[in-house]
């Protein structure tokens, strides 16, 4: 009699996912074995469980890897796929979240509210309303996305909506059906003519402190700045320095290298920057949808074509 594969759940996904799962597989929930063998066909995880080359080395039996999410930083795909073990993810799942979180972000940034809590006389009124000036207006101002992905298009288009002018950068050609009226310019340029920069890269090791000190300095003195891609894209120390130069400049970053933040980062002491822990897709509806990446995991064990392979060697990440 022929076993029923086995996947290992190694970090939390929605209930409805993993009882779906167990219907088709024979399922366990928990993390990896620190050592020893692994013995899993499949492993189904999110942010925090790595699978390297010692990962692989200790299970044999592995034929599929599913990403519960979109990035791919912590999957080495290249040896997955020199030893077999197809890859798979959730590109779509949180586009939306993303999206609106950023928006958010820029909103609460450009438009000061003050909340009332009490019965105002006239006067009090008057100067609670007073510092909640708008000092410029979204149909005034340049959005500029910095990766034009999945993500990076949706919030083109929805800036564009709401009155932006919107630019972008991207080591690819975007179609103009993707891409709308937003101008393809080079990241100085982004960087330079944006009063809102976005950053929406892919987790390549290239990337590392693309956002450096050459680039911040090209930034203007009242920009904002959100980072929801990945932390290591930004050079903290530069940053730092260039919000500590300009402090009417704002820096929003929901994404850390490490994670949790390290007692040494020197954003901390900036009050120029908003440090979040890592939100912008912690909806559950972008969770539930993640998670579905089990409907690929079971495909691949029943032999058949994943729709969500993740991208081969040098591919751009969908981000």
């Amino acid at each position: 009699m022929t076993r029923r594969p086995r996947v290992l759940v190694c970090e939390p996904i929605a209930p409805a996912a993993c009882d779906w799962l167990g219907r088709h597989v024979d399922t366990r929930e928990g993390p990896l074995p620190p050592r020893g063998a692994i013995e899993a066909d499949g492993l189904v995880l999110r942010t925090h469980t790595r699978v390297d080359r010692e990962v692989l080395d200790r299970a044999l039996q592995l034929r599929v890897v599913g990403r519960a999410g979109v990035g791919l930083d912590n999957v080495d795909v290249t040896a997955c796929r020199t030893r077999g073990v197809e890859v798979v993810y959730a590109p779509e799942a949180n586009t939306q979240a993303v999206v609106e979180y950023t928006m958010t972000i820029v909103a609460d940034a450009l438009r000061p509210r003050t909340r009332v809590q009490a019965s105002l006389d006239h006067t009090q009124w008057a100067a609670l309303r007073a510092p909640a000036l708008a000092a410029r207006q979204m149909d005034t101002l340049v959005f500029g996305v910095l990766g034009c992905g999945r993500i990076g298009r949706r919030l083109l288009r929805v800036a564009r909506s709401i009155g932006f002018e919107t630019c972008y950068c991207d080591l690819r050609e975007i179609p103009p059906e993707a891409r709308g009226s937003a101008r393809s310019v080079d990241a100085r340029t982004l960087f330079a003519s944006s009063d809102v920069v976005s950053i929406h890269v892919d987790g390549r090791a290239s990337n590392r402190d693309f956002v450096s000190t050459s680039l911040l300095n090209c930034m203007k003195d009242n920009v904002i700045l959100v980072n929801t891609s990945r932390g290591f894209v930004v050079d903290n120390v530069a940053l730092a320095e260039f919000l500590e130069g300009h402090t009417n400049a704002q820096a929003h970053l929901d994404v850390h290298e490490p994670e949790p933040i390290a007692a040494d980062n020197p954003l901390l002491a900036t009050p120029n920057a908003w440090l979040y822990p890592h939100l912008a897709a912690r909806t559950a509806t972008a969770l539930e949808s993640m998670s579905w990446v089990v409907r690929d995991v079971v495909a691949v064990l029943e032999d058949r074509a994943p729709r969500f392979p993740a991208p081969g060697l040098g591919a751009p990440l969908s981000e």
